[in-house]
Parts: C-alpha cells; structure tokens; sequence
C-alpha cells in the first residue's frame, strides 16, 4: 500500500493506492470494537484521510488478516501516535520518517514523509534528518531514501493550492 496525491485541484490531502483485488472489505464485519473505531479516528487525524477501506482483507486474504490489520492498526493509532506529552506529533513524525529510511523500507517510508509534512513538519526539517541520517545510518542508504523524499516533495507541492485558488 501506498498513498498519493488525489487528481490536481482537489483539497491538498493524499489517499491510499486501492489494493489489486479493488476495495477491500472486512468480510461482513460492519462493526468494529471501540478500540479498533478509536484506532481508527485516530489515523485520519494523523493521515488526513479515512485509513478504514484501505486496511480491510482483500478476497483472496485469509480469514485472519482482518486481525493483523486490526491489531497492527489499534497499536500504531491508540499506543503510539497519541502519546503527545513528551513528543508532540510532528516530532514523532520525523523521528518515523528517519527510523523508516534508516531501515531502507521505502514504501513506509514514502507515508511517513506524508504523515510529517501533514502534521507541519518543513521539508528543510526532513531534509536535515536525511543529514543526520547520512553520518549515523550510512550515505549510501540516506542518499536512497532520500529518492524517495524528493517524490513525496514533489507530489506535496503539486497538491498544495495555488496562489490563485
């Protein structure tokens, strides 16, 4: 899964890739538990969008990756992303950016530059991370990831409205 920018002239906002089977669905579950439904109101203020029809199983998933989405998703949007009273959001944002460039995992990486730039963090503040990043993690793996950052800027601005909107 990855997220992009919807079509030019929308609200700057980013939506997630559909998975290959199409919209997914979480096998007649309609109802959540309130942990899952907090989880879940949680990341659309962290994302900016509705992460729900994206985390669903797809047809061809097994019956059990409902419950990895949903624990994955509960632990990530009730225990981490809400704790703000020793990092606030836009700090945790880019120490996720760094963590997912230092591990070289790209496609995590490529939402963890969007969830910061969402939540205030500059672009100048990202790309001293990468600076950072290249003395402690390795050049070779900050100049990779840094491929990635340089898309996400682009698809940033190209969503941003313009000075005539």
């Amino acid at each position: 899964m990855s997220i992009r920018p919807q079509r030019e002239g929308d609200a700057p906002q980013f939506v997630m890739r559909r998975h290959p089977a199409g919209l997914m669905h979480n096998r007649g579950m309609s109802e959540h538990t309130a942990r899952y439904a907090q989880a879940l109101e949680n990341a659309e203020r962290v994302l900016g969008f509705s992460l729900a029809p994206f985390v669903e199983p797809g047809p061809s998933e097994p019956a059990n990756a409902y419950d990895f989405t949903r624990i994955a998703t509960e632990h990530a949007f009730n225990d981490a992303w809400p704790r703000t009273d020793h990092l606030d959001l836009r700090t945790r944002a880019l120490i996720s950016v760094t963590i997912t460039a230092s591990l070289g995992v790209l496609e995590p990486l490529r939402g963890q530059l969007r969830i910061a730039l969402h939540n205030g963090v500059a672009k100048e503040e990202i790309v001293e991370a990468f600076v950072q990043m290249a003395v402690y993690a390795g050049v070779a793996r900050a100049f990779d990831s840094y491929t990635v950052a340089r898309e996400v800027f682009a698809e940033y601005d190209a969503a941003q409205p313009t000075a005539r909107d």
